[in-house]
């Protein structure tokens, strides 16, 4: 697929809005899967081009977390292993399934991360659960992950605070090392298939790198009252679109 000088624009700029969104809280996908389907992508197209730049920025975020010292890797080992192995399973079924069928999903799933970000749900600390119910957990989060990555930081962190008892900051910091992990098999899974587009993998991956370094900055400023609303308008509009409804 070749760009137009302005949709490279457009896409690193898009992707340094969803970079920051990611670090800070999550939901970036749910930003620059609809821009890769306006762009004339088909959805499962769409939705492993867009691997490339998650992968990029999460390793960039996680380098900028891990030199602050909040991010215990020794502690990460049960979720990220049982995370990949969802993610495995997630991925192929992104590949195999209707183009059509798939935009419709990436719809409802921006609605219900639309509720999410209004009901603003409260992230309490609680005691580790037992190792097997983390490992589950963690299985279906990453199954989610490798079929559709979109928003589930949001999910991340509710396992890794409420099932782990990891404190929000430290577990912001693991959320982004589990994304750059489990997403490489995935990534695997839809460069072997042959459906990433590289041109506009690369200019979203340089926007949302950049992204990540900025979204480490903002994460205990103002950052998550920006992240909800950009998420509210520009979610809304985009699920109503891919859904037909106007």
């Amino acid at each position: 697929m070749t760009l137009e000088p302005l949709q490279v624009a457009l896409l690193f700029g898009v992707g340094l809005l969803a970079g920051a969104i990611n670090t800070i809280a999550g939901g970036g996908s749910l930003i620059t899967l609809p821009a890769l389907i306006f762009l004339g992508m088909p959805a499962p197209v769409a939705n492993a081009t867009n691997r490339v730049g998650v992968f990029l920025q999460s390793l960039t975020a996680t380098h900028q977390f891990a030199r602050r010292g909040m991010l215990p890797f020794r502690q990460a080992l049960l979720p990220v292993v049982a995370a990949c192995l969802g993610a495995a399973g997630g991925a192929g079924l992104g590949v195999v399934l209707d183009a059509q069928l798939f935009k419709q999903v990436i719809g409802g799933a921006m609605l219900v991360m639309l509720v999410l970000v209004f009901a603003k749900p409260k992230l309490d600390v609680r005691p580790a659960q037992p190792a097997w119910v983390q490992a589950v957990a963690f299985f279906f989060v990453g199954v989610y992950g490798g079929f559709l990555q979109a928003g589930v930081g949001f999910f991340l962190l509710f396992a890794l605070v409420g099932l782990s008892g990891w404190a929000l900051v430290p577990a912001n910091g693991a959320k982004s090392f589990l994304v750059a992990v489990f997403t490489v098999p995935a990534l695997l899974i839809f460069v072997f298939s042959d459906l990433i587009q590289w041109a506009p993998a690369a200019a979203l991956a340089a926007g949302s790198s950049v992204g990540a370094w900025l979204g480490t900055k903002m994460a205990v400023g103002w950052g998550p009252k920006f992240v909800r609303v950009v998420l509210v308008v520009m979610v809304s509009g985009s699920a109503t679109r891919l859904l037909g409804l106007w």
